[in-house]
C-alpha cells in the first residue's frame, strides 16, 4: 500500500517533520501451539524478511490493524492471539527527508486460512518459513520479535528487545 491518506495529510502540515505513528507487527504462526512455520514477507525497498508490518489507520485498534495489514500484503487470513511487545522504531529518516518513530505493537497471530501472495508494492514475495531454517537476512529486530512471539510468553514485553 502506498503511504496512507492521513499520514500524507499531516505532511502537508508538518512537512519532513518527525512524526509519531503506530505501527503493527504480526508474527504469525502455523500451528499456534507448537508452532512450526513462521509468515513473512520479503520488502521491496532492501530486500530483508520480516513479519507482516505497516501503519495504524486512525481509530484503529490493534489486532484489527494486524488482520487487514496480513490481508492486504498477503491475502492470509489470521487470528490475534495476543500482544507480546511493545517498543519503539526510530527515528527513521528516509530519503525524501521525512522523519518517522513507530510505536510497533507486535502481536502473535495465528494462521486461519488463505496462502500467501504479494498483495502490494511493499514486498516482493512472501511465504511459509520453518522456523529452525529462516531465509535471510532478516533485520535483528525482526528476529527478537519473531523469538518473543514463539516462546509464547504471558507478559507483554514493553520495549525491552533489541534494536
Amino acid at each position: 500500500m502506498p503511504t496512507p491518506d492521513f499520514v500524507l495529510a499531516l505532511r502537508a502540515k508538518v512537512g519532513n517533520d518527525p512524526l509519531w505513528l503506530p505501527g503493527v507487527c504480526a508474527v504469525v504462526l502455523r500451528p499456534l501451539a507448537e508452532p512450526t512455520e513462521v509468515l513473512l514477507v520479503r520488502r521491496s525497498d532492501d530486500g530483508t524478511w520480516t513479519p507482516v508490518k505497516g501503519i495504524m489507520d486512525p481509530g484503529e485498534e490493534v489486532g484489527q490493524a494486524a488482520i487487514r495489514e496480513c490481508l492486504e500484503e498477503t491475502g492470509v487470513q489470521i487470528e490475534v492471539d495476543r500482544l507480546v511487545n511493545v517498543g519503539i522504531i526510530g527515528p527513521v529518516h528516509y530519503d525524501n527527508g521525512d522523519v518517522t518513530t513507530y510505536l510497533e505493537h507486535t502481536v502473535r497471530a495465528s494462521w486461519v486460512a488463505g496462502e500467501p501472495c504479494v498483495g502490494d508494492d511493499e514486498s516482493i514475495d512472501a511465504g511459509w518459513f520453518p522456523l529452525e531454517d529462516l531465509p535471510g537476512p532478516i533485520p535483528p529486530a525482526d528476529l527478537a520479535q519473531i523469538e518473543v512471539a514463539v516462546t509464547n510468553p504471558r507478559d507483554v514485553v514493553l520495549g525491552g528487545l533489541p534494536r
